[in-house]
């Protein structure tokens, strides 16, 4: 592991303190979480641990994170590969006489171990990586490295797969391959790249140190999985490590200089064995490795499969490897228990729930609320896992429907998907918003798929999706009220930083500049409202497990009186951005103009066409594409059909209506 790498442990250590996250590691760890046997680790020692600032774990003897490392000084050598084979070099005689019989039968592997390359990123490469599986579509390869290095470019989202960062200077996106060459005496020309088009797994914190990432099956050369061992590994069963050992000045310099005399950045075969093997702990290797093995294949040389995947040592002591039984449950899909699901459901119940008959009598969202129907849009297939609530109809199989409002909700994101309100400018009633706010849960869907208080740290807040005065309408004050309350539900929240949520001149200026023109007019209006998701763009909020929406969007439909006095319906969208949607439609395009930067505190209202809104959240608005004003300016002006329809919002005079 690099400076950076170890750099950035530290400061994932104070950012774990600050979130909280620390606390519930250690009530995990206290009630015997499965991670607490997997790594073998000494409970009161962990917990002291957790309660020392990074610069104490380095005094005690407990850095944030361990290093590869030579762990034995001498008959250990990591021996040169050339062409695809082992340079050998004589081995003591523990080894056994056919040492180099078992080496060579193992060198077909090494074609299928790679070195891990960044793209668009300040480092050129942070490890090794290694094919460890096959797609069922036959067309793509899993290769394996760790967590630590996958996280120098790419993020972890909320379903536990990895997307790649942008650069925060450039803006312009990493990217990861694995050279499957990069042997001593290679030439650039004789590379074997494979770029990784995503990572499908990236671990959390807590769980083991690996990634997982799709190539896809090269023409230009032959790669094998390397396959893994059926039982763990036993003590001192020979084993080596393959991968590109890096100059690391955290080992003794003049130990290094012994085994690897200056050469270092390629490919190595280091022969050793596995050290004392206890049940349900991570294993422990003492095979040279240095910064740039992380990630490399144990390989048993008996055996002729891996055992392990190396990922940490301590210079003179051992190096670590996640075990091939951890490996094989990710290949089959089995993923790691979040150690904080728990942790912000037992601290919001005091909060309050809701149990189904709360909701008895609730008709949700009116499609017929206006002159012609209006449903709610169509989503993508397979995009959400939407909630199916207790009181579900068979018309109705996934609406949580509310007094004047009805919503759809995601399990996996924890999130409204889309939100659908009907309003009644003639029937608005000003209800008094009560202090402080009381949050519920609303138990018609589990309660773990929901955010609650906990969840909204620092300048995040609960961002109403149905904004709370929209429902508050009806015959009579009981009605109104009903509303008003119906609104403060956790499935009715986002996180939003506060800079978004309480900023009038944009999303709240333009949600009181519809409300107030319903009231002034007296007509109604049907408004749609969601996050805006890209996993490829949202930051991961590490403390509570989601990806942290930057946009959202909000369609407001009303009835156009027309020249003959009929009605029509009439649609106009908004985004509220800092530009992210519009500038990755540009740039997916080759178009050269850019947005507006990420800092949180300069986001726009930007009036859309539906159209658009479409193409950016794969929503189908139906016939409101039709009814949108700005897509009949942009064809009266004769825009280009593949150019945005968007107009950033100053004011009420800019909106195009």
């Amino acid at each position: 592991m690099n400076e950076r790498a170890f750099l950035e442990s530290r400061g994932r250590l104070e950012a774990l303190k600050s979130g909280g996250r620390l606390v519930a590691a250690k009530r995990a760890i206290e009630t015997g979480h499965p991670f607490v046997e997997q790594f073998g680790l000494n409970v009161q020692a962990t917990l002291d641990a957790l309660d020392m600032s990074p610069g104490q774990l380095e005094a005690t003897g407990t850095p944030p994170t361990q290093l590869e490392a030579i762990v034995r000084l001498v008959t250990r050598p990591p021996m040169v590969v050339e062409d695809g084979s082992v340079s050998l070099i004589p081995l003591p005689d523990d080894f056994g006489a056919d040492i180099d019989l078992k080496i060579k039968r193992n060198e077909h592997w090494i074609g299928s171990v790679g070195r891990v390359e960044f793209v668009n990123h300040s480092m050129s490469w942070g490890g090794t990586a290694w094919v460890i599986g096959e797609e069922a579509d036959g067309r793509h390869f899993l290769v394996a490295t760790n967590r630590h290095v996958a996280k120098i470019v790419a993020r972890r989202t909320a379903k536990g797969e990895g997307v790649f960062i942008r650069s925060p200077f450039t803006m312009v996106r990493y990217g990861a391959r694995v050279d499957f060459n990069e042997e001593v005496g290679s030439l650039p020309s004789d590379a074997r790249p494979a770029e990784i088009l995503r990572f499908t797994y990236l671990a959390d914190d807590a769980s083991a140190d690996v990634a997982i990432g799709r190539i896809e099956k090269p023409d230009g050369f032959n790669l094998a999985p390397l396959p893994l061992v059926d039982t763990d590994a036993e003590t001192d069963e020979i084993v080596a490590v393959i991968g590109y050992p890096a100059f690391d000045s955290r080992n003794d310099r003049t130990e290094m200089e012994k085994y690897f005399k200056g050469l270092y950045d390629v490919k190595r075969f280091a022969p050793g064995k596995m050290m004392p093997v206890t049940p349900g702990t991570v294993l422990s290797h003492d095979c040279t490795t240095l910064g740039g093995n992380s990630g490399s294949p144990v390989l048993s040389l008996d055996r002729n499969k891996v055992v392990g995947l190396h990922f940490a040592g301590a210079y003179g002591i051992a190096n670590s490897a996640v075990r091939a039984s951890t490996l094989r449950e990710l290949l089959s899909g089995t993923r790691p228990t979040q150690v904080l699901v728990e942790e912000s459901l037992t601290q919001e119940v005091a909060d309050g729930f809701h149990e189904p008959d709360h909701f008895a009598g609730r008709d949700g969202y009116d499609p017929d609320f206006l002159s012609a129907k209006v449903d709610f849009p169509k989503l993508p297939h397979g995009m959400f896992n939407l909630a199916s609530p207790a009181d579900a109809t068979q018309g109705r199989p996934h609406e949580l429907r509310y007094t004047h409002f009805g919503l759809l909700h995601d399990l996996d994101r924890r999130s409204p998907v889309v939100t659908a309100v009907n309003i009644d400018g003639e029937k608005a009633i000003k209800i008094k918003r009560k202090k402080p706010d009381k949050w519920f849960f609303d138990k018609r869907i589990p309660m773990q798929a929901q955010l609650g208080k906990g969840d909204f740290p620092g300048d995040l807040d609960r961002g109403h999706m149905v904004r709370r005065e929209d429902p508050n309408w009806g015959d009579d004050r009981g009605v109104a009220q009903l509303a008003n309350d119906d609104t403060f539900h956790y499935t009715n929240a986002s996180p939003q930083h506060a800079s978004l949520n309480q900023n009038r001149s944009t999303w709240q200026g333009l949600e009181n500049h519809i409300l107030d023109s319903t009231r002034t007019h007296g007509f109604r209006a049907t408004v749609f409202t969601g996050p805006l998701f890209d996993d490829d763009e949202d930051p991961f909020l590490d403390s509570v497990g989601i990806n942290l929406p930057l946009q959202y969007w909000k369609v407001v439909v009303m009835d156009a009186l027309q020249d003959d006095d009929s009605l029509q319906l009439h649609a106009t969208a908004y985004l509220l951005s800092q530009g992210q949607a519009i500038q990755k439609y540009m740039q997916d395009r080759h178009e050269t103009e850019a947005v507006e930067g990420f800092a949180f505190g300069e986001y726009k209202t930007f009036q859309v066409s539906v159209a658009f809104l479409e193409e950016l959240s794969g929503f189908d608005f139906g016939p409101l594409r039709d009814a949108d004003p700005l897509a009949a300016l942009a064809d009266d002006l004769e825009l280009p059909a593949s150019r945005p329809r968007f107009v950033e919002i100053t004011g009420g005079d800019t909106l195009i209506l």
